[in-house]
């Protein structure tokens, strides 16, 4: 038996398995001892629910898969060309549709990230190239804020200190909306930009870099913070260039004792919101420790390398000179990166979505 086979053999025997606890869960249901005790119905009908698809998808599979073994029958007794060249042409076409629905059955096996639907802080820093990174980490946030934007999501900026000639040195920002940790957890890592500045008299192509992390929002019951284990420092918020914009004390930093983890903000005018809003990148920080520790333990069982976490991977470059971005987790290039940088980056989400699907179906 070829890998594929075996891989196909294992599948199907995954899914009889799936379809045999449909049956029974459905049998379940209709037992009236199951139907007048509330809590046991929603458990059985919950279970039975999150395997419905894969085995409706299976019994697709089962129909196209008799229809091929009749099909291949009907060949090895018939004589007549022209039904054979007709039984040929429905072999072709039933062979493409189980490959097909085979792919689909891999891909719904594939586990989600229960994270997928959290809301996410993300946190842009200017790395090496001085003022070009921080020009570039300015561009990035146009770039994600426009993206936000056509989805219909809602940013919130958190922290920001910007560079001095444009830019930011570092902006800290929370994007609100359904799924939105789907779309943006692969954008974590270094960003590098190949461009000509402005100031260059001679030409020279320069090369910066800027970090990008993405963390999901926790709820609260996820990570519980001890407001004894909190140190708040409040101070002035500052503008660019160090200079104090208010008089009153309104920016808020806090800092967990325990990790010595810190999120400040100061981009409200009431220290209230400021403290509010720090809480929660502390607390998604928080959480991003706790996770990376956990996935560092079981690095040599990664089911996946597209989304490794890993924010000091270089993960995309984006070459100015011949208009190219290029994604060195997928090996994907692609062109027209002015419109790439005014937000249309969703058949770049959609490639990585795609191989991370097949390298975590290649594992089952």
């Amino acid at each position: 038996m070829s890998v594929s086979g075996q891989k196909e053999s294992e599948l199907i025997e995954k899914l009889e398995g799936m379809a045999e606890e449909y049956d029974r869960l459905t049998n379940l249901l209709a037992d009236p001892a199951v139907t007048g005790d509330p809590h046991q119905y929603r458990t059985h009908a919950s279970a039975r629910a999150a395997i419905e698809r894969a085995v409706q998808k299976y019994h697709e599979y089962q129909g196209l898969k008799r229809e091929l073994d009749d099909v291949e029958e009907m060949l090895r007794d018939e004589k007549d060309a022209g039904i054979i060249a007709l039984a040929e042409e429905e072999k072709e076409n039933l062979s493409q549709q189980l490959a097909k629905v085979v792919t689909e059955l891999h891909e719904m096996l594939v586990p989600r990230d229960p994270r997928d639907g959290s809301n996410v802080v993300m946190e842009i820093r200017a790395g090496v190239g001085g003022h070009e990174a921080g020009l570039f980490a300015g561009d990035l946030f146009r770039m994600y804020q426009r993206y936000v934007d056509s989805k219909g999501w809602r940013t919130d900026v958190i922290n920001s200190h910007p560079g001095e000639r444009g830019g930011f040195k570092e902006v800290v920002f929370l994007v609100e909306g359904k799924g939105v940790y789907r779309q943006l957890k692969y954008e974590s890592g270094v960003h590098r930009v190949q461009r000509v500045p402005q100031t260059e008299a001679s030409g020279r192509l320069h090369t910066s870099a800027v970090t990008v992390a993405v963390l999901p929002e926790p709820e609260e019951v996820e990570v519980e913070i001890d407001r004894k284990d909190l140190k708040r420092e409040v101070f002035r918020a500052s503008g660019p260039g160090g200079q104090n914009v208010n008089k009153v004390s309104s920016a808020v930093r806090l800092t967990h004792v325990p990790t010595g983890i810190v999120a400040s903000c100061q981009d409200e005018q009431s220290q209230h919101k400021n403290y509010r809003k720090a809480l929660r990148v502390l607390r998604a920080r928080i959480l991003d420790k706790l996770q990376s520790e956990q996935e560092a333990q079981l690095s040599r069982e990664r089911k996946s390398q597209v989304r490794s976490g890993d924010r000091s991977e270089k993960v995309r470059t984006y070459n100015f000179p011949q208009s190219r971005l290029s994604d060195h987790r997928i090996g994907l290039t692609l062109h027209k990166l002015d419109r790439i940088l005014d937000g249309n980056i969703q058949k770049l989400i959609d490639a990585l979505q795609a191989a991370e699907r097949q390298e975590l179906a290649a594992t089952l």
